[in-house]
């Protein structure tokens, strides 16, 4: 973090310093909601949630090294009280933002941040110190958290920024305003609640619209809802896709024998053979995005393959490939489920499985849908048969017994099983060498599922 004293913070928060007699003490560390994450010199904020009050943990972290909590009540030990812990994590975010110096990057989009924000590290972490959104911290309380980890040194600063509403990304964007804004695409994902992809588009161009007359958007020119937000913004513009009029773009996209797909990557006039570690042809939209996004930054198309050809997906969940010594493969695609990230997967399925190996999908309901839930499912349902796995196995009620029925009569061997012994069917199914894709809602849990399989060995 760039060094703040107690005294400033509680001034930028409007909040009263209790429990100290140093105001001058500075804060070194992040920001820090989590008790497990108190790291020496760190700044413990006392949320409140469902069934945990961090206030209860407020002696603790001082006890492990922070050097205040920020609380709305009183407590023991140094402290700054404040009216809304939320909304003083923002505010102390915002004032370290000011001071930082670097460049601050932004990555929104229905679909693939996660994975875009880590191949766009691997790129940056090249070039200089990095500081990216670990996980999926790109939500009101993980974001501050995120802006607070940035040191002096620090040459990027990349945020990832999810929004479920109009004014989610503005407010983000008040934290920590990007001097380079990328915009994936514009999907489905919870489409029930922002009521039409239109709305969606709407909500991702504030990322858009935030930017300084001298910074960067870089867009889906595939996407004619993203390619429209170049007319929201006098910042310089860059492209990237599969069309011929892309800045950035891919030629020649294949997949290996493993699964991982390969491409020539086409940028300023020259091009490079990418062959990416990660596994499923939708990664190639995400690499394009983060080798656009890195030259933005100025980084050289040289570096730029470099990073591309060296990077992995961290974040958990996400096209997260293990073999057991069994030679069963397990896909762990499970943090999310929108309904074209499930298209990808289904995809990535078939590439990785090729024509010999036997295919097992265990498939959750989608949710946040809305309206368009039933299509949805429906066009799953016709992809799934595509495929053609050798086994399906479905979690879910309404919709998914729908698809399963449209499976069966398309003649595959489907199978619905409850979440609490998912793992004991799957495993009943399985045989040497199957490759088996997990993919559902985050609420189902399906993530805890694929890690248990992984680690499993043959019966």
């Amino acid at each position: 973090m760039i060094p703040l004293s107690l005294q400033d913070a509680a001034l930028v928060t409007n909040g009263r310093l209790t429990g100290t007699n140093d105001p001058s003490q500075l804060i070194t560390g992040p920001l820090v909601f989590d008790s497990r994450d108190i790291t020496v010199g760190s700044l413990f904020c006392c949320l409140k949630g469902r069934s945990v009050d961090g206030h209860t943990f407020a002696a603790q972290a001082i006890a492990e090294g922070a050097v205040a909590v920020l609380a709305d009540q009183p407590v023991e030990g140094p402290a700054i009280v404040v009216p809304n812990v939320l909304l003083a994590m923002g505010r102390i975010a915002a004032h370290v933002a000011v001071s930082y110096p670097g460049t601050v990057i932004g990555v929104t989009g229905s679909a693939g941040k996660t994975s875009t924000k880590d191949l766009l590290t691997s790129i940056l972490e090249l070039d200089g110190p990095t500081v990216a959104t670990p996980r999926s911290f790109n939500n009101e309380i993980g974001f501050p958290v995120t802006v607070s980890r940035v040191e002096p040194d620090s040459r990027y600063l990349l945020l990832e920024m999810g929004a479920r509403g109009l004014g989610h990304i503005d407010s983000l964007c008040d934290i920590a305003c990007p001097t380079i804004s990328t915009v994936l695409g514009v999907g489905s994902a919870h489409i029930g609640e922002f009521g039409s992809r239109d709305v969606i588009a709407d909500a991702k161009a504030e990322i858009v619209r935030a930017l300084p007359v001298h910074g960067t958007a870089v867009l889906n020119g595939d996407d004619a809802l993203v390619a429209a937000m170049a007319n929201e913004t006098d910042a310089n513009v860059i492209t990237f896709g599969f069309g011929d009029d892309c800045d950035v773009r891919a030629e020649q996209v294949g997949i290996q024998l493993d699964g991982r797909p390969h491409f020539t990557l086409v940028l300023g006039g020259t091009r490079r053979r990418i062959d990416l570690r990660v596994h499923g042809r939708h990664n190639v939209l995400n690499a394009l995005a983060a080798a656009a996004t890195a030259t933005a930054a100025g980084i050289p198309a040289d570096r730029i393959a470099q990073g591309l050809r060296k990077a992995e997906i961290s974040s958990g969940g996400r096209m997260e490939v293990t073999t057991r010594s069994d030679g069963v493969t397990i896909i762990n695609d499970a943090f999310n489920a929108s309904p074209e990230s499930v298209l990808a997967a289904l995809s990535a399925l078939s590439d990785i499985a090729g024509a010999t190996r036997r295919k097992v999908a265990v498939l959750g309901e989608m949710a946040e849908l809305g309206d368009e839930a039933e299509a949805w499912h429906a066009r799953v349902a016709e992809q799934v048969v595509q495929v053609r796995p050798d086994v399906v196995i479905g979690i879910g009620a309404g919709h998914m017994n729908r698809m399963l029925a449209t499976m069966e009569q398309a003649g595959l061997t489907t199978t619905k099983a409850e979440a609490d012994v998912l793992t004991e069917e799957i495993s009943r199914v399985l045989v040497p060498g199957d490759v088996v894709l997990v993919k559902g809602a985050n609420a189902l849990g399906l993530e805890a599922v694929a890690r248990v399989l992984s680690s499993s060995t043959a019966r």
